[in-house]
């Protein structure tokens, strides 16, 4: 039991506190600056049921590892690796939110309005996708940086899988917004998610 008190679950369960709650109140942040109070809610924080239950999931494998197998939290290469990766996932998603400015929501768009541009310039002209980019790579960065080997492909196969859906189905109404200009540029950059095209 007191694996759990150890200097290593301090340094790794802090870290992951610190990047959830991080990435959850910059979200929130960035899209009250982008679209105002008055258009936020609370689901702008980006915490369902599912990620809840995920986190949680994740955060008893790692108790239940500390306890039963603390040298497989010790790996310090590993769990360093993991904080790096977690904060190239944050960079990518925080740069995508900010090049987008209003045309970064947290719900895909099926009516075009006026603000809404087609954002080909910055982190946009590497990945078309970019915030879904960074989501992966920050959501398995934390498991990695939890030594969490369960957690770790199941984060990577259920948010790739999430997004594999979500993908094809906000395309739809960006080809149907902007037309050749959006197949055009579809055609010339990757998805930044993995077997997505």
């Amino acid at each position: 039991m007191t694996e759990i008190f150890s200097c290593t679950a301090y340094r790794q369960l802090s870290q992951m506190f610190l990047a959830i709650l991080f990435f959850h109140s910059s979200e929130y942040i960035l899209a009250v600056a982008m679209h105002g109070l008055s258009n936020i809610t609370p689901k702008s924080l980006l915490i369902s049921k599912a990620y809840l239950f995920a986190m949680l999931f994740s955060l008893l494998e790692y108790l239940i590892e500390i306890v039963l197998f603390p040298g497989l939290k010790e790996p310090w290469r590993l769990s360093n690796s993991g904080l790096a990766i977690v904060i190239i996932g944050e960079v990518i998603r925080k740069a995508a939110i900010i090049t987008a400015g209003q045309a970064f929501t947290h719900h895909i768009k099926v009516y075009h309005e006026e603000h809404h541009k087609l954002i080909t310039h910055g982190i946009y002209r590497f990945i078309r996708h970019p915030g879904y980019c960074g989501f992966i790579i920050w959501s398995v960065g934390t498991q990695i940086m939890l030594c969490n080997p369960i957690s770790t492909i199941a984060f990577a196969i259920i948010v790739w899988r999430f997004f594999a859906q979500r993908i094809p189905y906000e395309e739809y109404f960006l080809r149907q917004f902007f037309g050749s200009q959006y197949v055009e540029y579809a055609q010339g950059v990757p998805s930044g998610v993995p077997f997505v095209n």
